[in-house]
């Protein structure tokens, strides 16, 4: 089930329905979404081999205390074999660390840095890979 070169942007909205929406008349269909229905906070979207997920812009405040009113319009999410190595790796070479390693309840584990010009990039593997 692990696949480390699968990485995704995860854009921000106020109206994730409208969004999504408008990525779908572009090519992309929607491959999850939660919850189920007319409001989602969460949809994924594919188009052949390309993902993109878009998510209510609260997610950002609540994980970096920074919204699109702060200029965090996306984040870019990217899967590898040990999320905890990987994140204190970073770390260790100066790279800010927004939120430490932690398990999702859909069986990833999730850390979020910054990259040089402060966008969030969530860093993931699957629980089993990482302690």
């Amino acid at each position: 089930m692990e696949n480390l070169d699968r990485a995704f942007p995860v854009v921000f909205s106020e109206a994730v329905p409208a969004t999504a929406g408008f990525y779908e008349r572009l090519g992309f269909t929607r491959a999850v979404e939660h919850p189920p229905g007319d409001a989602p906070t969460y949809v994924g979207l594919r188009r052949g081999s390309a993902e993109l997920a878009v998510v209510d812009a609260a997610q950002a405040r609540d994980r970096y205390g920074r919204g699109p009113e702060d200029g965090v319009r996306f984040e870019m999410f990217v899967f590898v074999a040990e999320v905890d190595a990987v994140v204190e790796r970073l770390r260790e070479e100066g790279v800010p660390v927004l939120r430490g390693p932690a398990d999702m309840p859909w069986g990833e584990r999730v850390a979020y840095v910054a990259d040089p010009d402060g966008n969030p990039v969530g860093i993931a593997s699957h629980r089993s890979a990482s302690p």
